[in-house]
C-alpha cells in the first residue's frame, strides 16, 4: 500500500473515532478526493472490522459502539445511583464541579440535587437539567452541536471550553478499562474531554460500575491510577486483583465486599 493510501486511510478512522460517522461526501471533500476513492478505502477498512458502512456514511462497526444511551441509564440503575451517592457525599455545598457525558456522572448530578449553590461546568445537558431544579446553583454549558440521543456536547468547542475553567472537582465516567488500567472510549473527543476536566481539577472522581471493566472500546486515554479517588460498586473480574490492589487507597467501594480484609 503506498504511504499516501495509508496516511488517508488513517485519518478516516480518526475521523470516524472523533465524531462516530461520517458521510463519505463529507470525507471526499475533507481529503479531497473522489467518492469512489473514498469507497475503496472504507470497504478496505471495513474488512479490519473496525468501520462498517451504512446509508452513504462510515461508522463505528456495532461490536465496537456504545449501547444507546436510555438502555446505559436503565442499566445497573441500583449500582449507579449507590455510586452517585457516594459521590455526592464527598462534595459540599458551594463547590465548583466538572460533571462529563455519560449516565453515571448523571447519577451523580441526580444525586447532587440536594446539594445547594453550586457551580456546574458541564456538557452533559441531561446532568444540567437535573441539577437546574435548584435556583442557587449556577450552571455553565459549552456551545457546540448537541449529539442525540445522548443529550452530551462533544467537539474541538468543548475541549476548548473545559480549558478556560478550573474546579474543586472533576466528575467522570469511562466507557471501559482495560487490564492494564488504560481508560477506554468510543471516541477520541471523548479521551481529551475527560482529559481535560481531569487536569483542571483539584481532585478527580472516576465514577463507574464493575461491568466497565473488561469492557472493549476503541479510543485509548489515560490510566486509573493517574485518578484522585475512584468510586466503584464492587470488585470486579478475579484477574483485576492486581491493577485493583495498586489503588486501593483511592477506591471507595459502594458495596460491602471482603477486598482488602
Amino acid at each position: 500500500m503506498s504511504a499516501k493510501k495509508n496516511k488517508r486511510r488513517k485519518h478516516i478512522e480518526k475521523f470516524v473515532l472523533e465524531r462516530g460517522a461520517v458521510s463519505i461526501g463529507a470525507l471526499a471533500e475533507i481529503l479531497d478526493v473522489s467518492t469512489q476513492t473514498i469507497r475503496r478505502d472504507i470497504d478496505k477498512l471495513c474488512e479490519g472490522g473496525l468501520l462498517s458502512r451504512r446509508h452513504g456514511r462510515v461508522e463505528l462497526a456495532q461490536r465496537h459502539s456504545n449501547t444507546p444511551f436510555d438502555q446505559r441509564v436503565s442499566t445497573n440503575l441500583a449500582e449507579k445511583r449507590g455510586i452517585g451517592e457516594a459521590t455526592a457525599e464527598l462534595i459540599p455545598d458551594g463547590s465548583t464541579i466538572f460533571i462529563s457525558i455519560g449516565s453515571t456522572p448523571l447519577s451523580v448530578a441526580r444525586a447532587l440535587r440536594r446539594r445547594k449553590g453550586l457551580t456546574i461546568i458541564t456538557n452533559n445537558l441531561s446532568a444540567a437539567m437535573a441539577l437546574s431544579e435548584e435556583l442557587t446553583n449556577r450552571i455553565i454549558l459549552p456551545g457546540g452541536e448537541l449529539r442525540l440521543p445522548d443529550r452530551d456536547i462533544l467537539g474541538d468547542e468543548v475541549l476548548e471550553f473545559f480549558s478556560h475553567y478550573r474546579a474543586e472537582f472533576g466528575i467522570f465516567g469511562v466507557a471501559g478499562v482495560a487490564e492494564d488500567g488504560s481508560l477506554l472510549e468510543f471516541h477520541a473527543a471523548e479521551v481529551r474531554a475527560r482529559e481535560q476536566i481531569r487536569t483542571n481539577s483539584l481532585k478527580s472522581f472516576l465514577v463507574l460500575d464493575h461491568s466497565k471493566f473488561g469492557r472493549l472500546a476503541p479510543a485509548v486515554g489515560e490510566n486509573i491510577l493517574d485518578v484522585d479517588t475512584i468510586i466503584l460498586d464492587q470488585i470486579p473480574d478475579e484477574k483485576y486483583k492486581e491493577l485493583l490492589e495498586t489503588i486501593k487507597d483511592k477506591l471507595i467501594l459502594t458495596e460491602i465486599d471482603d477486598y482488602g480484609a
